[in-house]
Parts: structure tokens; C-alpha cells; sequence
């Protein structure tokens, strides 16, 4: 990383919204100059009469370091010698009106812990990686699309503690996240946010530093060790990123200066400031944020948190609050701009990045090009899915029949988008209950729903999200403030469930036809989606080759059938490769032990059918293993119409 004092080519940059780098120009960085080591301060503060560095080396006295401003850049700078890492700092900026603020520095790379504020100073190049192979494997990645991927969303602060209540270090959860999350199979964690923020119960949303990881767990270098360690154990790593809104914390961004420098307006009902999108230097500020965690910490991917927020100039706003854009639109040009050239920048950097959007509308092509008109980013959450499929299972049983079409019409828009399927920690917060609290039936029926609910989320097309604790069924709410339910691993039905999971992630990863040919309908057939009497769905999800498929049955009722007919496509014999309803899973055993030869017999227009058993409240998934014959029939068009499934 380049230490120095700002060069006129960088400043330019920077005050166009077109420097990505500009953490290597602002902030705190350790130098020498002149034959003497210390650090050289820069902060933008253009409209400030003056400002100066307070800190441990001064005695927090501003006057002894007061900073210079670079011409009509807006930004001020200072070398001091002597400083070193460790030492606190903030700026003491006097506003045009006369007023003195101490403010932390913006692009700090790390903080004294809350409820202190002050920024610290921190070599951030001082870390030494050992995660070559995983990054030379991520460059030879040329399809990211079409690969397993399967996401433990976490909230660090309350994952586990220790005994004493006491938080684990990034160094210590290196060693039991880190392991706990590679061994029940998932490919990736996802952090909720870690850039540093004042209040627990924010969950890291409304952030005060954000070139700073918290130093609630350690130090940046004790957060890249976190990282390495992921990638030496085979899993990416994405952070929450919030470039919606900040919040008016009196040492943060709000009223940098003494003037609204980096928000444009406060966000009605959340009580935060929104980015000025328009503002050059808060581009610069906002897409080098992006590139400094990728840049910097290895991450390999960002889920920007509340893209809805951004993107509309209605946004939470009654009728007159609001004024629209020069085309007549609700549409926030100057966030759709940003948007895009964030999407192009990183891309332009980190090719194989993941750039995740949680955006909850009907907004058009989140996921489309930018040269096609659309946002950039390469995947996207797929709310709709969580509310319509959430919605279904929380019905009881017996009413299921009357709400089938939330349980299908997912499949109708599953291509339109790169999706994830996201079971996250808003699901489980706010009295929405836990998701095996919102199963309806009795205890065991409640594990049951949930396994089969697990089962065909992980054969619907898209990539998978999980929020921690739904792993092992935790039936309270996720409390921000206490560890995770682990003593319910004691209860037999919790123990079993948590192992359902990790073995049903190893089948998904194992099964090409999950996610070999997931971004299209050349992946997915439908063979039965019309059987609302029975509550039962019935598909194909294939792989690139045409023997290589699975036949998935979701029976969402707990009803038993000892023959029940299906269409298949091909001759054959088949095997049950997997069921939610094993012993060992906490179902009843009801099972497909012996392999089952196909029948002539034509079913839900498919030349060929088997007859087979359908546990109750299961997912059970069957694979030919065997040829009969030289027939072969293979349809795409998932949308043709199916006929009721046997009785």
C-alpha cells in the first residue's frame, strides 16, 4: 500500500468520485519522511475553518498539530513525527460557525474499543498471508454460476461466548467458527457487518468506522488471520456491507465538517443519514470501501445490505415528501450511477467477486450487466421466495392445499435473476419467531416440516443462505445479545436435526444436478407441480449430462403413501439416495429400501413411472442407477402441464 502525501493526480481523482484507492491517500499511514518515522494525517473537511490532530502523542492538545489544507481540494494534511501504531487520535475540525468537534477519523483502520471512539493508528500492511492456493484456485475459477454454494450467515457477538460471557477473539473463532462451519459443509461464511460501530444492538448496521474491522474481537491483523484461516480451510468469506445509510453517532460521519458532507437527508422511521451518492468524494469514499475489504482483507464477496433504500426516492416517504427524478421516476439516479460504477470497479479488480444484492422489490436486472442496462451485481437474495415459501410452511396441513401456489410460483421467476435463497437473521428476530417455532404441528411434526422444508430448499434453482442456529433447530428467537441455544444439542430431536443438515449440505455438494446447470431451465423440470389436494411436488433437476439427474418429491402433509406413482423420463432403475424421514434424522423410517425398476406406464406425461413410498412430511430424492433398454426422454420445458400424481 502507497504511503505518502497526496499527489495532485490522486487528489484530482478523488474530488471527480473517481479515486478507488483513496484509502492509500487518506487517513493515518505509518511513513517516514525526511529521514524520521511517524504518520502522515490526511482527512477531507472542506468546508472546516481548521483542523488538527488530537491524540495520545500530544496529550489531546489540537493546537500543538494543527494540519494544512491542500488548496481547494478540501483536504488537510499532516506529518507527525514519532506517532506510532497503537497510538489514538481523532480530528479536531472547527467548523465555520466556530464550533470545535472531535471526530473520528473516516478512513481509520481500526478503533478503540466501545464505548470509547477514538480512532487508532495501525500498519495495516504488517500481516503475512498464507492463502496463495486458495486464491490461485479462485483465478482459475471461470464459473462461479454453476458451482455449490451454501452460505452460514453468522453474527459474530452472539454465535458462542465463553463460559464467563466473555467474547472470543477473531483469533479463537479462527479456530472454533471456522471449524464448526467446514465441518457441517457449508462452502461459505457470511459475517453481519464487522466494520466498527458504536451499539451492540445495531447488529453492525450503523457503522462509524468503515475502514475499520471492529476491534470488539482484535485487531485488523487478528481479523486477516480469521480470513487466512477460512481460505487455507476451503471456505470464502463475504461481509454485510451497509453503504445505504450511517449513523449520526457524534463522533461519526453525520456533520462531518459542521455541514452535511457525506449524508444527504435523514432515512424517515430509522432514524440514520443517507449517503449524497451525487457528492463525488463520496463515491471515492464509498467504491474504494468496497475494494479496500476485497483489496486488503481477502474477502471474497459483499451482500449490500438494503439496495431498496438506495435505489427509490420514495423510499419510506408518504405522497409530497418526496420529488421525483428529472424523467418523472422514483427512481435515485445518482444511486443508480454509483451502483453500477461500484459493480464495474470491483469487477475490474476481482473478476471472480461476489457482489450480492439484498434487495427485496421487482426492481429490473439487479443482476444484468451494466452495459444492458442493468445494476452489475452478480447475484441476488431472492425475497420473494423466503416470504411466499415462509408464508406456506407456517400454514398448517390441512390448509396447505388452498395456498399451493406459494410453494410454486417461485419456479416461475427462478431463472429471471442469479439467486440466493435466503433464510436469514431477519426471518428469526422482532417476534417472527425461530423457523422450527414457526412449524405448525406438535414437536416432532415441527422437525419434520422443517427437514422437509430444508430439503427443498436445497433442490430449489439458487444458491443457499443460512442464518446461524437454524442449523440446529434453536426454537427462541436470535437474541443479539446472548450466545446461540447450544445445550440444546443435549435433546436427542436437536442433535439428529443438526446432523440432517450437515448431511444434507454434503448431499447437495455431492449432487451435481443441484447446481451444475442452476442459472437456466436446462436444469429444471417440473414432473408434478399441479397435486394441491395432496400437497405433494415432484421435479427433476438435472446435470450437463443427460443420464446424470435427480427426481426430488416434497410430500408437505403428513400423510403416508405405500404406492404412489410418478413419471420419470427414462428407463431405469432407480435407488432412494436420500430422506428427511430416517430414524436417524428424528422422522419415522418410513424408506424406499429396495431399488425400484421403472414401469412402461405413462404419468404425469412421462413415458416411464415408478411406484414408490412416500414418507409422511418428507423429502425423499431418487437417482437412476441403472439402464433398461435404449430409450431415452428428456424434456426442458418445466412450464407444460402435468397431470395429478397416482394415490
Amino acid at each position: 500500500m502507497k504511503n505518502s502525501n497526496p499527489t495532485a493526480d490522486e487528489i484530482y481523482l478523488f474530488n471527480q468520485g473517481n479515486l478507488f484507492k483513496s484509502y492509500e491517500m487518506l487517513g493515518a499511514h505509518i511513513v517516514e519522511e525526511n529521514g524520521q518515522n511517524g504518520v502522515r494525517f490526511s482527512v477531507w473537511a472542506p468546508n472546516a475553518n481548521e483542523v488538527r490532530v488530537i491524540g495520545d502523542f500530544n496529550g489531546w492538545q489540537g493546537k500543538l498539530n494543527s494540519m494544512k489544507k491542500i488548496d481547494k481540494s478540501g483536504i488537510w494534511t499532516s506529518f507527525i513525527p514519532n506517532v506510532k501504531g497503537g497510538d489514538n487520535y481523532k480530528y479536531e475540525i472547527v467548523t465555520n460557525c466556530g464550533e470545535v468537534l472531535h471526530k473520528a477519523d473516516p478512513y481509520a483502520f481500526w478503533a478503540e474499543v466501545r464505548p470509547k471512539s477514538a480512532s487508532c493508528v495501525f500498519n495495516i500492511n504488517e500481516y503475512k498471508w498464507n492463502d496463495k492456493k486458495w486464491n490461485k484456485g479462485k483465478k482459475k475459477e471461470q464459473d462461479i454460476y454453476n458451482k455449490p454454494q451454501l452460505i452460514y450467515e453468522v453474527n459474530l457477538l452472539s454465535w458462542k461466548r465463553k463460559e464467563d460471557g466473555s467474547l472470543y477473539n477473531y483469533r479463537e473463532l479462527a479456530d472454533i467458527l471456522v471449524k464448526y462451519v467446514v465441518e457441517m459443509g457449508y462452502t461459505h461464511i457470511e459475517l453481519m457487518p464487522v466494520c466498527e460501530h458504536p451499539f451492540d444492538g445495531s447488529w453492525g448496521y450503523q457503522i462509524t468506522g468503515y475502514y475499520a474491522v471492529t476491534s470488539r474481537y482484535g485487531s485488523p491483523s487478528d481479523f486477516m488471520y480469521f480470513v487466512d484461516c477460512c481460505h487455507q480451510k476451503g471456505l470464502g468469506v463475504i461481509l454485510d456491507w451497509v453503504p445505504a445509510h450511517f449513523c449520526k453517532d457524534a463522533h461519526g460521519l453525520a456533520q462531518f465538517d459542521g455541514t452535511p458532507l457525506y449524508e444527504s437527508e435523514e432515512i424517515k422511521g430509522w432514524g440514520t443519514m443517507k449517503f449524497d451518492y451525487g457528492r463525488p468524494e463520496v463515491k471515492s469514499f464509498l467504491i474504494s470501501n468496497a475494494v479496500f475489504w476485497f483489496d486488503v482483507f481477502h474477502i471474497d464477496g459483499i451482500r449490500v445490505d438494503a439496495v431498496a433504500s438506495m435505489l427509490y426516492l420514495d423510499y419510506a416517504k408518504e405522497h409530497g415528501e418526496w420529488s421525483p427524478n428529472q424523467y418523472g421516476g422514483n427512481g435515485d439516479l445518482n444511486a443508480i450511477a454509483l451502483i453500477k460504477q461500484l459493480n464495474e470497479v470491483v469487477f475490474s479488480y476481482f473478476p471472480q467477486a461476489l457482489m450480492i444484492a439484498e434487495e427485496s422489490t421487482e426492481w429490473p436486472l439487479v443482476t444484468g450487466p451494466t452495459y444492458a442496462g442493468g445494476l452489475g451485481f452478480n447475484f441476488k437474495w431472492n425475497m420473494g421466495w423466503m416470504n411466499d415459501s415462509l408464508s406456506y410452511m407456517e400454514k398448517d396441513p390441512l390448509f396447505r392445499s388452498g395456498v399451493h401456489n406459494l410453494l410454486t410460483f417461485s419456479f416461475m421467476y427462478a431463472f429471471s435473476e442469479n439467486f440466493i435463497l435466503p433464510l436469514s437473521h431477519d426471518e428469526v428476530v422482532h417476534g417472527k419467531r425461530s423457523l422450527i417455532e414457526k412449524m405448525p404441528g406438535d414437536y416432532w411434526q415441527k422437525f419434520a416440516n422443517l427437514r422437509n422444508f430444508f430439503g427443498y430448499m436445497i433442490s430449489h434453482p439458487g444458491k443457499k443462505l443460512l442464518f446461524m442456529g437454524g442449523e440446529f433447530a434453536q426454537f427462541i428467537e436470535w437474541r443479539y445479545y446472548e450466545t446461540l441455544e447450544w445445550k440444546l444439542l443435549d435433546f436427542e430431536m436437536h442433535r439428529k436435526f443438526k446432523e440432517y443438515v450437515k448431511d444434507l449440505n454434503r448431499f447437495y455438494r455431492k449432487e451435481k444436478a443441484f447446481w451444475e446447470l442452476d442459472q437456466g431451465w436446462e436444469g429444471f423440470q417440473w414432473i408434478d407441480c399441479h397435486n394441491n389436494q395432496q400437497s405433494i411436488i415432484v421435479f427433476l433437476r438435472w446435470s450437463k449430462s443427460a443420464q446424470e439427474f435427480v427426481v426430488v418429491l416434497c410430500n408437505f402433509t403428513p400423510q403416508y403413501y405405500e404406492d404412489y406413482r410418478i413419471g420419470v423420463p427414462q428407463e431405469g432403475t432407480y435407488k432412494e439416495i436420500f430422506n428427511s424421514d430416517l430414524e436417524q434424522y428424528g422422522g419415522s423410517g418410513k424408506r424406499n429400501e429396495k431399488k425400484i425398476v421403472s414401469e412402461e406406464v405413462e404419468c404425469h406425461e412421462q413415458p416411464f413411472s415408478l411406484v414408490i413410498t412416500v414418507p409422511p412430511l418428507a423429502y425423499i430424492v431418487l437417482k437412476k442407477v441403472k439402464e433398461i433398454g435404449n430409450h431415452f426422454k428428456r424434456k426442458n420445458n418445466s412450464r407444460k402441464k402435468t397431470r395429478r400424481g397416482g394415490y
